[in-house]
């Protein structure tokens, strides 16, 4: 991993512990705005932090397993070896994910959005195909935790809707 990358890493870590501290001052929990702006930013490099814990973690299994592989006994060589391949193939997925979980975060993503889906041309058919559009939508917003709110609805005959407006 590029020492760009790693440097970026230990600054997040660290604004995590600061930023932890923080929040258990009593005078940054009694001033109520600066408390949640506070937990946010926690909340946001929580995943990062304990990311790059793990993979801090998984170089000090790899420098160990090295150790093992130059023992004199054949045993614990072999176990280094294993130690070692296991080590390195985790190291590689936690790369991926740290580089992953570094990607700037959309500044619209913490914000509400209006779903509007409508019957077109076709009738009842339409009217169906509408009403499952809407409830896959409501199930993968309901499996991410999102709250679902309709704010109109206008159902057919055969089932679905016509209109429906979901917040």
């Amino acid at each position: 991993m590029k020492d760009s990358i790693l440097l970026k890493l230990e600054i997040l870590s660290e604004r995590y512990d600061e930023v932890g501290h923080l929040l258990s001052d009593a005078e940054i929990i009694s001033d109520q705005n600066k408390f949640r702006g506070l937990s946010k930013e926690y909340a946001e490099l929580e995943p990062v932090a304990l990311a790059f814990a793990a993979y801090q973690q998984t170089l000090e299994d790899i420098s160990e397993a090295k150790t093992l592989c130059d023992d004199d006994d054949a045993d614990m060589r072999e176990m280094g070896k294993e130690e070692l391949s296991a080590a390195m193939g985790s190291r590689d997925a936690q790369q991926e994910e740290l580089q992953r979980l570094l990607i700037p975060k959309d500044p619209n993503d913490s914000h509400n959005i209006f779903l509007e889906v409508r019957a077109g041309t076709g009738g009842d058919e339409a009217a169906i195909f509408t009403g499952d559009l809407f409830r896959m939508y409501s199930r993968y917003a309901e499996k991410r935790g999102w709250k679902v709110e309709i704010i109109t609805a206008r159902g057919s005959d055969q089932g679905g809707y016509k209109e429906v407006i979901a917040r």
